[in-house]
């Protein structure tokens, strides 16, 4: 798959693709490498938005369902998504299989890229819970932010990615909507998802953060655009404008999505820029002059009413265990700074239960793999690395003690 992704990407005719429409390249041909043809027969469209669309297709040779996002490319800059996925290997990012040029009769370029496809995202599941009037089991929403923090922690600080636009829709889920509801409704939802279904297992629950459209390396002391994530996942300092924000923007993001799975709707709503601030304002209380500095030190407009935090347990009904108040209290802080780190998220006890020896998922079967860190580790505290490595895990290895450079 390395190969596959260093490859230099070729250019084909292709119109619009449509349902049957048939898109060849060549791959290899590179250091005495045999060039092979693959061709994907265009199935039907998962994805459309400013960027280009998103379809699902078929590999010809292998039978191997994909994911394949056709953008416009510009042809005097390079695509920032393909050299970012490039760099990117980790069980909790979408991975990126090969990409390739095409042009269409007007000579336009568009640039393909093919990645493995996941059959649900987290907004399409949240839906059919709410739909069955259901809340989200607490063990998936456990499971699903555990693996959203072990991802965010691999981008921010091995390739240093930030991915500026982290959501439900951004999420992707091997899920199976026979476990939400008995019913006719979710029977059929199930027999017509499992035609979608043949490269990924369903029923693992293993999530994968995809769209790298807005991601970008961040460098101390550069400015970035301020106007970027979806608005209720947008963190206060973007709304304040500041330009020299960090990988804490991610964890705001990763906090409201913790907030919806608990609740099964949006903490924030916000309706425009201000209104997102009102909403936020009316659970966390007016923003005190240094948590503004701290947002953005250039912002001098003060004038705000005066309004005192909401408690945290009062946001959530009252069965909601104290570790999952205590773990949005501590992603959800105006200062960016007092955020915990997404490898810090997931060592919280909220999580403890995924790091139990005997635990199953509700329909028997065991976890996905979440204990098979690799370079995300690196330079985490001996104690952080001992608190994330179960210590049934540890015995299997043979281990008394996992360090980070080991791993």
């Amino acid at each position: 798959m390395a190969d596959d992704k260093e490859m230099s990407a070729s250019v084909v005719d292709s119109n619009d693709p449509v349902t049957g429409h048939i898109i060849s390249t060549t791959i290899g041909g590179k250091n005495g490498e045999p060039k092979q043809t693959i061709s994907y027969m265009a199935e039907r469209v998962v994805g459309t938005g400013s960027f280009g669309i998103v379809f699902q297709a078929k590999c010809l040779e292998t039978g191997e369902t994909v994911a394949i996002k056709k953008v416009l490319q510009d042809r005097r800059y390079k695509n920032r998504e393909l050299q970012l996925m490039r760099v990117m290997d980790h069980p909790n990012v979408i991975s990126l299989k090969h990409c390739f040029f095409s042009t269409t009769s007007r000579n336009e370029l568009f640039l393909n890229l093919v990645m493995e496809y996941v059959p649900e995202s987290m907004y399409r599941v949240l839906k059919h819970y709410s739909s069955a009037n259901q809340r989200m089991p607490l063990i998936y929403v456990k499971l699903y932010m555990y693996q959203i923090f072990r991802g965010l922690a691999y981008i921010h600080t091995v390739p240093g990615v930030c991915h500026r636009d982290l959501k439900p829709q951004n999420l992707l889920v091997c899920f199976s909507y026979h476990e939400v509801a008995e019913g006719s409704l979710f029977v059929f939802a199930f027999l017509l998802k499992v035609t979608l279904c043949q490269q990924v297992d369903p029923l693992t629950h293993q999530v994968k953060i995809c769209d790298f459209g807005s991601a970008k390396q961040l460098v101390n002391g550069e400015t970035n655009i301020s106007y970027i994530c979806s608005r209720f996942y947008r963190a206060p300092e973007l709304i304040f404008s500041a330009t020299e924000y960090t990988t804490s923007i991610d964890i705001w993001s990763a906090g409201c999505v913790l907030a919806e799975l608990l609740l099964g709707q949006p903490l924030f709503p916000g309706e425009n820029a201000v209104d997102q601030l009102v909403e936020i304002i009316k659970v966390l209380g007016t923003p005190t002059r240094e948590e503004i500095r701290c947002m953005n030190p250039n912002y001098t407009d003060f004038r705000f009413p005066q309004i005192k935090a909401h408690p945290w347990h009062k946001v959530f009904h009252k069965r909601m265990p104290p570790e999952a108040i205590d773990l949005a209290s501590r992603l959800l802080q105006y200062s960016p700074s007092l955020r915990c780190t997404a490898l810090e998220a997931c060592a919280h006890p909220f999580f403890d239960e995924l790091r139990e020896p005997n635990v199953r998922l509700p329909n028997g079967r065991p976890l996905p793999p979440l204990f098979n860190f690799k370079h995300e580790l690196s330079g985490a505290s001996p104690e952080l690395v001992n608190k994330l490595i179960p210590y049934h895990v540890k015995r299997q290895l043979g281990l008394n003690f996992l360090h980070p450079a080991g791993t």
